[in-house]
């Protein structure tokens, strides 16, 4: 059998249930991310969300208002079992019955980098630049048999359910650390970090280190937005230091923090850098540890001060409190911590594999269409 070549518009239909609900939290409204995984909590919440829509399982939802600026279609497939919820901008449907296509190959078809530039290429001249719900149905796709397309859903689907079997035994090991902490929390109680860390101010005076970096809010070094290199003035982050950004405004509610594990870098001298004085009262992958809880976010925002740019500093890094037991205790929970990082890594690798070998299926379906 040849391939097939269909309108979008002939197999979807449109889906809108109000959840009816007017307040709801950011924590139970999902968006849909550029890898078109759905994601919560939402970055934006409406104040009045009843006419929020629900996203049932198997169906989609997508958000055609940024095809064109973002250069990629946001849709996602609720994989779960689970109802989402997503803003009324977005756009949810379903797989009509008898179709010519499953939804799962569907989604599969569109998680590549080359249908994003089909759809891209399609956004009209708007100032959002994006598609209209009659413009995404009159988008065409060939499509192979549907015996074929079980094949290569059949191979998909083993792929993602490794990698969530990966991922259901990652947040069971984030439970062991963040109860583990509770519990330091509770027995222990807090006390200010200020008495174990100290400032550091070294200036790039010769421009001997030329690595200069950035950090995300992701607590991450990473290529800088601008070469500080050049500066003398650049400040120095040593293996073993820690070094943020002081400005905490637009910056996703984080606050980027990192400690230097490898080479000695420069970051910009609007950074803050310090370090430890006694790493047998306190240790540095410890103390890192709670810089990447969300708690620490939220504090270090909430104590940010300054009209148009907010900034947390150093004074107010002293003031952070935290448990700080014996260096075993410390050495043990880090430990894990440091798994717990690992396997993430090893997680999200396992997500750009399967993003990656999409396209691949979809050539094999197309080539073996019969």
């Amino acid at each position: 059998m040849e391939l097939t070549k269909h309108k979008i518009g002939e197999f979807v239909k449109l889906f809108n249930m109000n959840c009816n609900i007017p307040d709801l939290t950011a924590n139970q409204i999902s968006g849909i991310n550029r890898e078109k995984e759905f994601f919560e909590p939402a970055r934006q919440v409406g104040k009045d969300t009843s006419n929020y829509k629900i996203v049932l399982s198997g169906y989609f939802a997508c958000n055609l208002m940024h095809v064109g600026r973002d250069c990629v279609l946001p849709i996602a497939l609720n994989h779960t079992e689970k109802e989402k919820i997503v803003s009324n901008a977005y756009h949810v449907f379903y797989i009509l019955e008898d179709a010519p296509v499953i939804s799962e190959y569907f989604f599969i078809l569109l998680k590549s980098l080359e249908k994003d530039r089909y759809f891209w290429f399609h956004s009209d001249a708007s100032v959002r630049d994006g598609m209209t719900w009659e413009n995404f149905c009159d988008m065409e796709i060939c499509l192979p048999s549907v015996s074929t397309q079980h094949k290569y859903i059949s191979i998909y689907k083993a792929m993602v359910a490794n990698q969530q079997s990966y991922e259901r035994g990652l947040e069971d090991l984030k439970l062991v650390c963040d109860g583990y902490i509770e519990a330091l929390r509770r027995d222990l109680g807090t006390e200010v970090i200020g008495p174990y860390i100290t400032p550091v101010d070294e200036r790039n005076r010769n421009l001997k280190i030329t690595l200069a970096q950035g950090i995300t809010n992701d607590k991450q070094f990473a290529q800088p937005k601008q070469v500080a290199s050049a500066e003398e003035n650049a400040k120095i982050v040593r293996q073993g230091q820690f070094a943020y950004n002081r400005a905490t405004t637009r910056n996703g509610e984080k606050i980027s923090i990192a400690y230097r594990t490898g080479e000695d870098c420069v970051v910009s001298s609007a950074y803050q850098v310090f370090e430890i004085k006694d790493r047998e009262k306190l240790l540095p992958e410890y103390l890192m540890l709670w810089f990447k809880r969300t708690e620490f976010d939220r504090y270090a925002r909430y104590m940010s001060k300054g009209s148009a740019h907010e900034f947390f500093e150093y004074d107010d890094m002293e003031e952070v409190k935290i448990p700080i037991p014996d260096i075993q205790t410390q050495k043990a929970i880090a430990d894990i911590f440091t798994v717990y990082t690992t396997r993430k890594e090893i997680n999200e690798q396992l997500k750009a594999q399967i993003k990656a070998i999409c396209p691949i299926l979809i050539r094999g379906s197309l080539s073996n269409g019969g």
